[in-house]
């Protein structure tokens, strides 16, 4: 790869930085940016460049803190917007909600702009579901617009703490979908079995490899350590000098694993076939 990675511009870098703040153990504040930490210590030195850079307004207080870069908000906007109702759709498809009860409450997010006599001559709830979705994506976008530019100035002066969609003529009805998401989706025996299973692969292949890679810095790595090393990628230990660095390094690559890798590895260093 080219180093430097995607080479992202500094406004861009800015604007999908939710949360402008160090990773110290700080507890969060009411304020939305600082509800998560957005960079490690090891990119601080980038982080203050692009902050400067782009202006970003520093909080008082302890800690590197900052106000976000108003594009950030949109940001925000989109994922929020995209993941309620996608995960809402994905649940109707998976079978965990009912399509008439879904219909119901895309209906009652979308009144106000919903085309009457279109949807009528829609034959299929797969074609209600895909327009309802779509007109509901769209009217939350809308609104979302809406809310920046009646809150612009104050998100300028970094007077505004809270997400767009928490100001939201529709925010009931998104309660409602989330609500129905977490009960119906987040909490189904299929879903809280597969988030077991992945909190049981994750911790086992991060402590495999952060055993090995502590080995190897303190010169005791074993036969094992070293085989498995092999199959770590060179550029998350590579210049690594300190436990830090070769703890995030660890932490990245098994950050960066598909399902489908996790599992593999996961196989292979308990000795299981493949």
């Amino acid at each position: 790869g080219v180093p430097g990675g995607l080479r992202l511009s500094y406004a861009t870098l800015g604007a999908f930085m939710k949360y402008p703040k160090e990773s110290l153990p700080k507890k969060p504040t009411q304020q939305i940016s600082d509800k998560k930490f957005g960079f490690f210590q090891s990119e601080k030195a980038v982080f203050a460049d692009i902050a400067t850079e782009l202006g970003l307004l520093q909080k008082e207080g302890e800690g590197v803190r900052y106000h976000r870069h108003p594009l950030t908000f949109l940001v925000e906007a989109a994922d929020d917007i995209c993941y309620t109702i996608i995960d809402f759709e994905d649940g109707i498809n998976l079978g965990f909600i009912s399509e008439d009860y879904a219909l119901e409450y895309f209906i009652k997010l979308v009144k106000d702009r919903i085309n009457t006599k279109k949807y009528n001559q829609m034959t299929t709830v797969g074609d209600r579901l895909s327009y309802l979705r779509a007109l509901a994506i769209n009217t939350l976008i809308m609104d979302a617009i809406r809310i920046f530019e009646e809150y612009e100035e104050a998100i300028l002066k970094g007077e505004f703490h809270m997400a767009l969609l928490d100001k939201s003529q529709y925010a009931a009805q998104i309660s409602d979908i989330i609500g129905i998401s977490v009960s119906k989706i987040y909490k189904s025996p299929e879903v809280i079995e597969k988030e077991l299973a992945g909190y049981k692969i994750i911790a086992d292949i991060l402590e495999v490899y952060t055993k090995a890679l502590m080995n190897a810095k303190n010169d005791c790595a074993t036969s094992y350590d070293k085989l498995l090393l092999q199959s770590l990628p060179e550029t998350y230990f590579d210049g690594a000098n300190s436990t830090y660095e070769l703890l995030l390094g660890a932490c990245c690559f098994v950050a960066g694993l598909s399902d489908s890798a996790a599992v593999y590895i996961h196989n292979k260093i308990m000795g299981r076939k493949l």
